[in-house]
């Protein structure tokens, strides 16, 4: 998105610091800035002004209601799209700060070390992405159980996918299917606004599969035209229970002329594990029919070393609130290097998530990262798009 299509809401209590920010963000030529002293004054604004901003750029220490309150109150009420962190505080407690943030699902940008620059606010506003606004994406539409129910029988939730490249020679190597909602009308619904649904309907099983079948129907597809991608799924925690998972996605795959090989499923660190001995069981059968095992946006949960230790993954995705920011904040980077130190002994391979900019690329690759997956190479894109968006990529040159 230009810079001139975003809007931009500055809370901050001091006023010349304020009005620095209002300058900055207008000869950056965000087209729409408006301001607020403090956090009550802007939530006030938020709940009263129409559409919310698309990024708020937040100092922390203010009086009264301090920006990580603010934060917390504007993502449970969803009253921006993303937010920006600007303070000269601590970087640990910036860190968790954002960590906090993207736990209430809100977009984080990243943080900026005050006193604000030009570059500083150029450098993180270019890292607002397109995902929800690419192809019509529509975030404001009010999502029913029954709609969802509707849409999956009408197969309007669809895979879209996105890339996953050496670091080493820019080859695409994967790519993960993301759903989304195509609505009759044209409209891309975000995965954010009805997975929950999903979820609580006991409609996610019926969903993980349909979703595997349509990634290796693609990837089928694909091959047969000399495009061989590796295929990864996100499946529900709710096969952890299911007994029956390992025999069903092994027919489901080879039905649509793939190997169970080369196909990755992807387990969300925070999601295991409720049943233990039977989760186990169906993750061991998973891996002996041939199935990767990645663990999904890890070190965001609180036993990784304990699953890493217990389950038979094959691959460790590094999550992009690790990434963002990483080659500009040390502890950052420190979990990086252990997470691939501790994957390099354990044999495992590693994608890194939320790759945005050449910087990122090139500290991953220096630190000997596998692959990476992010807004750098391609956001998510419906399948038939797909091959257009490889032909065009190219890795860095430093």
């Amino acid at each position: 998105m230009p810079l001139s299509k975003l809007s931009v809401m500055v809370v901050e209590d001091h006023g010349f610091q304020r009005r620095m920010a209002l300058r900055l963000l207008t000869d950056l030529g965000i087209g729409e800035v408006s301001e607020a002293a403090d956090g009550n004054g802007a939530l006030y604004l938020l709940e009263n002004g129409g559409a919310p901003p698309d990024v708020l750029l937040v100092d922390l220490d203010m009086p009264g209601m301090d920006g990580i309150e603010f934060i917390g109150h504007v993502a449970q009420r969803q009253l921006a799209r993303a937010v920006i962190v600007a303070s000269a505080l601590d970087p640990a407690l910036l860190n968790t700060v954002q960590t906090m943030a993207r736990a209430y699902g809100l977009r984080v940008l990243g943080s900026v070390e005050k006193p604000l620059t030009r570059d500083k606010l150029a450098s993180v506003l270019g890292s607002y992405d397109e995902e929800l606004h690419a192809h019509d994406v529509d975030e404001v539409i009010d999502v029913t159980v029954d709609a969802v129910r509707e849409a999956m029988a009408r197969n309007e939730i669809e895979p879209w996918f996105q890339p996953q490249v050496e670091l080493g020679n820019g080859k695409p190597v994967a790519v993960e299917a993301l759903a989304r909602w195509r609505r009759r009308d044209g409209r891309i619904v975000h995965p954010a606004h009805f997975i929950p649904l999903v979820e609580d309907e006991g409609l996610v099983g019926q969903l993980t599969d349909y979703m595997l079948v349509q990634s290796c129907r693609w990837k089928h597809y694909w091959d047969q035209r000399g495009l061989r991608l590796n295929v990864a799924v996100n499946v529900s925690p709710h096969i952890l229970t299911d007994e029956t998972a390992a025999d069903r996605y092994q027919d489901i795959v080879r039905q649509q002329g793939v190997e169970p090989n080369e196909v990755v499923l992807e387990i969300t660190e925070s999601s295991l594990m409720a049943d233990a001995a039977r989760g186990l069981g169906v993750l061991a059968r998973l891996r002996l029919k041939g199935f990767g095992l990645s663990i999904d946006d890890f070190g965001t949960g609180y036993s990784s070393l304990a699953q890493l230790s217990q389950i038979p993954f094959t691959e460790l995705k590094i999550d992009q609130g690790f990434v963002s920011g990483a080659q500009l904040q040390p502890r950052k980077r420190a979990v990086i290097e252990a997470s691939l130190d501790l994957a390099r002994k354990l044999q495992l391979d590693v994608v890194a998530e939320g790759v945005e900019t050449v910087e990122q690329w090139q500290m991953l690759a220096d630190l000997g990262c596998g692959m990476a997956q992010g807004h750098l190479i391609a956001a998510p894109v419906p399948p038939d798009e797909l091959p257009a968006v490889l032909s065009r990529w190219r890795r860095p040159e430093f």
